[in-house]
């Protein structure tokens, strides 16, 4: 009798093991039973942490947190700002973010490193807008051996500017010189002084350095000229259109198929809201944001095509971007393009 209770004892604890290793679609296929719905309804992880830059490509995931978008997938959702590109790397190789909104270039690069990293899809395709105290100024075409004032460092913004300039130079044009600036603020700064006609800068910075500049009424008036997505098919004709940033799925959870796909889909519909709602969209962005007025949060979402694809869907585009990038900063991307692999899901 003892052995026979010990027996079934020993036969029930395997069942457990083999229903809690089940994912919630074999379960759900088994019958519906009472321990297979409590399965199904129980979140698959304790905790998931999103991350992003204080950009319009992270108001999706701002959204999915308020919203509990992930409610089903994760016990806790939690979202982390990050500010530079080296913060953002070190909070990866640490494995502080499962999901970031990021430049398409960094999972790239580190993928071509030998990380398991992912890119789920590209949800911005144009960020970048030059902001000038000269109305003559209609594009970048027109700033022919002028200062630019550029707070990009060591990012895709920055290689991407470079592309663009020099491009431009065949033209038989006086090159453009770029003065870089510590940070975004700093650009800020320096145009609203005086000391600066020109800048480049990313959503939502340059549309606080407008609503900054009419609020003061200091200076010279400032324009918002032209934005680096409406300048590269003047230049690239063969590329034009630029997934410029995007979100994806760090080695915590690359593996994870069925949870990436989820957190895919729920950002595609926050994207989705968020463009169609900017001003509810710019006060969920606010609370993560106080610093940053609300009007300009709004605008940054009106101005900023915000579309997010599967990067399976866009590969086509992404390769031709990172083809140019391999020719003419190939260390961006780690010298070589991505497997198939690190195209989604």
């Amino acid at each position: 009798m003892y052995d026979l209770q010990q027996w079934a004892m020993a036969a029930k604890d395997r069942l457990r093991s083999v229903l809690g290793r089940l994912s919630r679609p074999v379960l759900a296929a088994a019958g519906g039973c009472a321990l297979c719905a409590a399965a199904s309804a129980a979140p698959a992880v304790d905790k998931l942490t999103l991350g992003g830059p204080g950009a319009v490509v992270s108001y999706p995931l701002m959204h999915m947190v308020e919203t509990g978008a992930l409610k089903p997938y994760a016990a806790k959702v939690e979202f982390r700002l990050w500010e530079t590109h080296d913060q953002l790397s070190s909070l990866l190789a640490h494995k502080k973010l499962d999901f970031t909104a990021t430049p398409t270039t960094l999972p790239a690069l580190l993928a071509n490193r030998g990380q398991k990293t992912r890119l789920l899809s590209v949800s911005v395709w144009g960020l970048v807008w030059l902001v000038s105290t000269d109305p003559a100024v209609k594009g970048f075409g027109d700033l022919a051996g002028q200062e630019l004032l550029s707070p990009f460092q060591h990012d895709l913004g920055d290689v991407l500017i470079d592309t663009l300039l020099t491009a431009q130079d065949p033209d038989g044009k006086a090159p453009v010189r770029v003065r870089r600036t510590r940070s975004g603020q700093d650009a800020i700064a320096l145009m609203l002084s005086g000391q600066g006609k020109h800048v480049v800068l990313a959503e939502p910075a340059a549309s606080l350095l407008l609503w900054r500049g009419a609020s003061q009424g200091k200076g010279a008036p400032l324009h918002r000229v032209q934005s680096l997505e409406e300048a590269w098919p003047q230049y690239f004709p063969h590329q034009p259109s630029l997934p410029q940033a995007g979100l994806m799925a760090n080695a915590t959870v690359a593996d994870d198929l069925e949870l990436s796909r989820a957190v895919e889909k729920a950002y595609a519909a926050s994207a989705a809201w968020c463009k169609s709602h900017a001003p509810d969209c710019a006060q969920v962005a606010h609370k993560y944001l106080p610093h940053m007025p609300v009007d300009a949060l709004r605008q940054a979402i009106e101005v900023t095509r915000l579309e997010s694809r599967p990067a399976t869907e866009v590969r086509t585009e992404l390769e031709a971007l990172y083809t140019l990038l391999k020719t003419r900063h190939p260390k961006a991307i780690g010298n070589k393009l991505p497997e198939a692999g690190f195209y989604g899901p």
